[in-house]
């Protein structure tokens, strides 16, 4: 029993633990393999032109390690709306926008418009997984309306479940695609890459939320289209057209498009929101879609697709500047209809490797060999530091020792001129809040006790007004008063505290003595 339970651990040990080292070695492999011309760092370059109904776009855009810049944009209308451009006004368009912009010799991304394709989800057994292109090009004719050697398609793997896979597969026909081409090649152009608008504006979208899924809804007057995207890459397409001008009705219609694909997204764990593109924008219309479809719903704007401007821009062809996004991107999953399904594996470069491989090793034995010597030398240098800087520590002590000094005999005249109360202080509130018919004999100040004698034409008034004081707490009569009848005023001795002071803790200053007659001309206190 205990070792049917040891083997069962074992086993489920090493079934843990095989994943992560392939994880491991993928990495590793990753690194060894990496050369400076992989698309993650090497500048890159890119040129869209979008095919529309009464306008052509033209973007260009660089990247350098993951910083997109776009250099250029600009929207083309024809002169009879309604309509496509022909092949030879696409290409006029491109020579003003390449002149314009700057553009140096780079392959073009063509993006041709949604009702030039079929897009759809089709499925195939699992056992087919490794011809899948094969098996797509055999049947063609059978899942679209054309064969495979009349076609340009693409297709991208979205599920593999229960022994079926599910693919995403776009196809349009090539008579339709094959003037542009053939225009664009005689006058110097080389296309390297044919999608569609719609898939470009969800790499615009899906470059904010790449782990929720996006529903991205392109409306105007008289019709919509959306597309679904998961996983940062385009997943289904919908589209409908408006029978009535009311804006219930066709929020009523749009939210019942995305009904069904909002509820699946949500069965699945995800957590998905709607970004809109409205021609006009009618806010009606977006507050209604708001409340019935019950999903955050944003609408995009240029400061969305998170890449830098040469310029600011009001509006963007967002569908020809996604596509150069989504060009740009590396390791991108965007359909190419020029591929047909087949992609080269290139093979990982392995000089580099080697080179970078022999350069770490002898790194590391110059290293290992002489690390006494490197420490030898850094000693060298901190003694060398050390003694320069001796002089210059020495007058750093010495400054500080004097400030310390200077800082020791601020503190004791600030002490002794804030904890104790100066006597010309006091004076100075004498004379303020003595009476004018007042003059002073005497004036003793002795700790925190002020006692005062003099004669005053009332010693009754006296004490209110010194008690009022700031200074001074406690005021009493040290000695009955009585009437001088020769001097026609009361002879009084007052004793008081000053304010804020105790006895026995603080010591003041003292000073004895002082007069003052009553009279408007002399001070009204004045040393005896």
């Amino acid at each position: 029993m205990a070792e049917a339970i040891t083997v069962k651990k074992l086993t489920s040990f090493a079934f843990g633990i095989i994943p992560k080292l392939m994880k491991l070695v993928n990495f590793l492999q990753r690194v060894l393999t990496f050369s400076p011309a992989d698309d993650f760092i090497f500048p890159q370059k890119s040129l869209s032109v979008s095919i529309g109904k009464g306008d052509l776009s033209v973007a260009y855009g660089t990247r350098f390690l993951s910083g997109i810049i776009l250099k250029g944009a600009k929207t083309y209308p024809l002169e009879d709306g309604g309509r496509y451009p022909q092949p030879e006004e696409i290409v006029s368009s491109l020579a003003l926008a390449v002149n314009e912009f700057g553009v140096p010799k780079v392959g073009i991304t063509l993006n041709i418009p949604k009702a030039w394709t079929i897009i759809r989800t089709v499925e195939f057994p699992s056992s087919v997984k490794e011809n899948l292109a094969s098996v797509v090009a055999y049947e063609m004719d059978r899942i679209t309306p054309f064969a495979s050697e009349e076609a340009f398609f693409d297709f991208r793997m979205l599920k593999e479940d229960g022994g079926r896979i599910t693919l995403l597969l776009m196809a349009a026909r090539m008579d339709a695609v094959m003037p542009y081409m053939t225009a664009l090649s005689e006058n110097g152009f080389s296309v390297s890459r044919i999608t569609v608008d719609l898939a470009g504006i969800g790499a615009l979208c899906a470059r904010n939320e790449k782990n929720s899924d996006i529903f991205f809804l392109g409306i105007d007057e008289k019709e919509y289209e959306g597309a679904h995207l998961t996983e940062g890459a385009l997943a289904q397409v919908f589209s409908g057209s408006f029978t009535t001008t009311d804006e219930g009705s066709r929020a009523e219609a749009i939210s019942a498009s995305l009904k069904n694909l909002i509820e699946a997204a949500k069965g699945r764990g995800k957590s998905p929101k709607v970004i809109a593109h409205f021609e006009g924008g009618n806010p009606s219309l977006i507050e209604l879609l708001k409340v019935r479809i019950g999903i955050p719903l944003s609408i995009l704007r240029p400061a969305d697709a998170r890449i830098k401007f040469v310029r600011p821009y009001q509006e963007l062809p967002y569908g020809t500047v996604g596509s150069m996004v989504e060009s740009l991107q590396p390791g991108n999953k965007g359909l190419n209809l020029l591929k047909k399904g087949i992609y080269t594996k290139e093979r990982p470069p392995l000089a580099f490797t080697i080179i970078l491989t022999c350069a770490v090793i002898v790194t590391w034995a110059l290293y290992l060999l002489a690390p006494l010597r490197v420490e030898k030398d850094r000693l060298a240098e901190i003694t060398h530091a050390v003694a320069s800087k001796k002089a210059e520590v020495k007058k750093v002590e010495d400054l500080r020792k004097e400030a310390g000094e200077l800082t020791a005999e601020i503190s004791s005249v600030r002490s002794f001129k804030e904890d104790r109360p100066l006597v010309l202080n006091i004076i100075k509130e004498l004379t303020v809040v003595l009476p004018k018919t007042t003059w002073l004999t005497r004036v003793r100040i002795t700790g925190t006790d002020v006692n005062i004698e003099g004669y005053a034409a009332s010693a009754s008034e006296l004490l209110p007004k010194l008690e009022s004081s700031k200074f001074f707490q406690k005021v009493e009569f040290a000695s009955p008063t009585f009437r001088d009848v020769r001097m026609n005023s009361d002879r009084f001795v007052v004793k008081m505290e000053i304010e804020g002071f105790q006895k026995g803790t603080e010591t003041a200053p003292k000073a004895d003595g002082g007069t003052k007659k009553a009279t408007g001309e002399k001070p009204k206190n004045e040393k005896k």
